[in-house]
């Protein structure tokens, strides 16, 4: 039996949200389900709230104002905090990362978990 979770598009207007609206779906109020992204992955493979099987769907409703809040705004904010906190060897990609956002070029934080469900769990994830 396939388990589904349903992510509110409309309450996710950062990271954070998205963070907390996840970890909400799968594992109730106060539920936890990564909160950068390599967590994120690793909870997608499974034993951090979905079922061990791995049959499990979500289902993102209204990600298209996910879609929006989680573009290029959010993505400099979240590659300026990254930038703060790297190893001084990371600072070159992030900057470049940095700049092209800041330009409107590359993937947006919408496009980085999107990228981690089709990496992670191809079938789970159910735009609509």
């Amino acid at each position: 039996m396939t388990t589904t979770y349903v992510l509110d598009g409309q309450r996710i207007h950062n990271l954070e949200d998205f963070w907390r609206v996840m970890g909400e779906a799968v594992n109730g109020p106060g539920g936890y389900f990564g909160r950068n992204l390599d967590a994120f992955r690793d909870c997608l493979w499974g034993g951090f709230g979905t079922p061990d099987d791995g049959e499990f769907k979500v289902q993102w409703r209204e990600h298209a104002c996910s879609k929006q809040a989680l573009g290029y705004p959010e993505t400099v904010r979240q590659l300026e905090i990254r930038l703060k906190r790297c190893h001084p060897t990371n600072r070159g990609w992030v900057t470049e990362d940095l700049n092209a956002a800041l330009a409107g070029r590359g993937p947006t934080v919408f496009d980085w978990l999107v990228e981690i469900f089709e990496e992670t769990a191809p079938e789970a994830l159910e735009l609509g």
